[in-house]
């Protein structure tokens, strides 16, 4: 990423975020590729009933518990490279936002056995965040190439609906009419009302902060693109119009040219005569 850098000529505030998205592109392609795989060995993604029936879910494969691991030390990893790679005090605080909620959701759903509802939602918001930051570094190397920003934004909102969905159809409905509900860390039961509704509401408040990022983010790319209409529209107006140069030879031409007076020269010659 360093020597494709250096061929763009970007600025610091875009070599920061190329080097960002070409990073969390590569992390997010790899694990939705193995996460994708691992969904299509599972039932539960053809019977949504299977998320909740059986709780807990201790017994986990070795894949899966292998993948959860990995993608929790991958994000804790990520905290002290904001130091190491030098990122500037500007963007500290945006990725401290999205570090610490992936660490507090992914290790959440890995210690209240809701394994299967983590990883079935984790990998289309992984397909989601692949395409975004894959669509940010075709905009670095050429500002003309967003069409996939608007695919982008339809899949993200699809996105959020489907965690929404799934997540209230899961706590709120399936493990609340489950017959184990007895609150035991032996057993690794957490089936109880207060664990669900903290659940949901953190599941909830997570959405509404990145809708709310999310339409914030669409505002300012419509007054960016208004802006750098309005200067178009004046070039176009002041070029159509014609210049006074160019406006006296046309009357000129016609024989309509006054003087300042406001009278013609012809008429002037006429009462001469």
């Amino acid at each position: 990423f360093q020597k494709i850098n250096r061929r763009l000529h970007l600025s610091k505030t875009k070599h920061s975020k190329f080097n960002e998205s070409g990073q969390l592109a590569f992390f997010y392609l790899f694990s939705f590729i193995w996460g994708g795989s691992i969904l299509t060995g599972e039932k539960f993604t053809t019977d949504p009933t299977l998320l909740w029936e059986g709780y807990p879910h201790t017994h986990m494969f070795f894949q899966v518990k292998f993948f959860y691991i990995c993608q929790i030390a991958y994000w804790l990893h990520a905290l002290p490279e904001l130091y190491f790679q030098k990122v500037r005090k500007e963007d500290i605080a945006r990725q401290l936002y999205y570090i610490c909620l992936y660490i507090f959701h992914i290790t959440g759903a890995y210690i209240l056995n809701l394994h299967r509802l983590g990883l079935i939602l984790l990998v289309p918001h992984y397909l989601v965040e692949l395409l975004f930051h894959a669509s940010r570094l075709f905009y670095f190397s050429d500002e003309n190439k967003q069409k996939g920003f608007t695919l982008w934004a339809l899949l993200f909102v699809m996105a959020r609906l489907l965690t929404l969905t799934l997540s209230v159809l899961t706590l709120g409905f399936g493990l609340a009419r489950a017959d184990t509900r007895d609150f035991s860390v032996a057993n690794g039961n957490f089936n109880t009302l207060t664990v669900r509704i903290s659940c949901l509401a953190a599941i909830c408040l997570t959405q509404a902060w990145m809708m709310w990022k999310f339409i914030n983010f669409q505002l300012k790319k419509w007054r960016e693109h208004t802006q750098n209409q309005i200067p178009r529209k004046k070039v176009a107006n002041t070029k159509s119009k014609p210049s006074k140069k160019e406006y006296n030879k046309a009357n000129a031409s016609n024989g309509t040219v006054k003087t300042e007076s406001g009278t013609s020269p012809r008429a002037r010659k006429a009462k001469a005569s």
